[in-house]
């Protein structure tokens, strides 16, 4: 018999997404930009060490209209990553493993993120 090399499991283009791997890239990718922002944190935290005048240059920089809208963004990845590490500990309880509870805490915390992302940033950096 001819043998045909095939693969062992369907490719990634066989899957349609679904809303756990969806979000399970977008919690891997919320926590890549959490870590960034230690590089925002670092530029202050070396600016102050750098005497008055590279705290006031960085407080333009890090004050601008560009980085108010990193901020926004960082907000988002923020209470994303929180709210979707909750779902991931009432996971390991063993709640919510149904199609339908998985499917509706998937999008409450998409819905809480950007409530929560919206209303820190009205209210804190603009």
């Amino acid at each position: 018999m001819n043998r045909v090399e095939r693969p062992l499991s369907p490719h990634l283009q066989v899957y349609r997404p679904q809303i756990t791997s969806v979000l399970s890239v977008l919690h891997r990718g919320t926590g890549v930009t959490l870590s960034l922002g230690i590089f925002v944190l670092l530029y202050w935290l070396l600016s102050i060490a750098g005497g008055e005048q590279a705290y006031i240059n960085a407080h333009v920089v890090l004050g601008s209209w560009l980085f108010k809208f990193f901020y926004l963004g960082w907000c988002f990845c923020f209470f994303y990553h929180l709210g979707n590490g909750v779902r991931h500990l009432v996971w390991d309880v063993g709640i919510g493993f149904d199609r339908g509870q998985y499917r509706v805490s998937g999008w409450c915390v998409v819905i809480f993120s950007l409530i929560a992302s919206v209303s820190y940033s009205l209210a804190v950096i603009l």
